[in-house]
């Protein structure tokens, strides 16, 4: 099988769900990924699928009429101010769109309330056949592969799991033959994206580069084959922000470069199953 693209909504999270899939099937992807569940970021459009019926309902009619899945749905913040339960509206929309993979990360420092809040996560999810899948974010309270592994490994639920953003993993100076040693089943999908190996390590940089500055896979110094070696040949979520081309481009024009590129690097790189 060919290897399978998605599209991660922070590549352009300003287009509503319903245009922002109709704009990843002319782009050719094969599915999206939605931000239904807001961070707080500033000036963070918002899009309530789990309340808005209507919303919902042009987000089922365009995937159905673009035959695209909608692969993954975050990003389900474990905070001391929330509760798993808090996430179920979007948890059930998320299932009634024909979802999978729910992405989480936290945001506290206390090890053992994150290990009960994600399990209790994927305990609400399991029933609605979605997987919870741990992301580890350089400037979040789980910034490494090791403590995000320690997570999983605690929590011990079935659906629960682990996502790679190759970013973040590049910025925790993460060796990739790490992976090896987890659990493959842990591994439903990986985030791709590259970045400039030039910039100041401050938290603020990187919540700016992760966030508005990202580029297309292949154009720096990110070693996202490696990554790849080590990991079963699942799902690509291009998740690829980037202000300055999304202003010069448009919207459909960065997300269809961002794929071609990504396609370019898999052939030059002999990557399993390029398509």
């Amino acid at each position: 099988m060919p290897r399978t693209f998605s599209l991660a909504h922070l590549s352009a999270l300003n287009v509503p769900p319903p245009e922002f899939v109709e704009i990843a099937a002319r782009a050719g992807y094969d599915g999206v990924g939605l931000r239904l569940i807001p961070v707080g970021a500033p000036d963070e459009p918002l899009y309530p699928l789990g309340t808005d019926r209507q919303l919902l309902e042009r987000t089922r009619c365009a995937l159905r009429n673009t035959g695209l899945d909608l692969f993954d749905i975050e990003v389900a913040r474990i905070i001391p101010m929330a509760k798993p339960r808090d996430y179920l509206p979007s948890l059930e929309a998320a299932a009634e769109l024909g979802a999978r993979h729910v992405l989480a990360s936290a945001w506290y420092n206390d090890p053992p309330f994150i290990v009960e809040f994600f399990a209790e996560l994927c305990d609400l999810a399991a029933p609605l056949g979605l997987t919870v899948d741990f992301e580890f974010v350089t400037w979040s309270a789980v910034r490494n592969l090791d403590a995000a592994a320690n997570i999983v490994a605690a929590a011990n639920r079935i659906n629960g799991g682990l996502v790679i953003d190759a970013l973040h993993f590049d910025r925790a100076h993460t060796d990739p033959k790490s992976l090896g040693s987890l659990s493959r089943d842990w591994f439903r999908f990986v985030q791709l994206c590259d970045a400039s190996m030039m910039y100041v390590p401050t938290v603020a940089e990187m919540i700016r580069i992760g966030r508005e500055a990202r580029l297309y896979v292949g154009e720096g110094g990110i070693d996202c084959a490696a990554i790849l070696r080590e990991l079963p040949p699942v799902t690509v979520s291009l998740e690829i922000p980037n202000t300055e081309r999304l202003k010069t481009l448009g919207a459909e024009e960065h997300v269809r470069l961002a794929l071609e590129s990504a396609k370019r690097y898999f052939a030059a790189h002999a990557l399993d199953n390029a398509a």
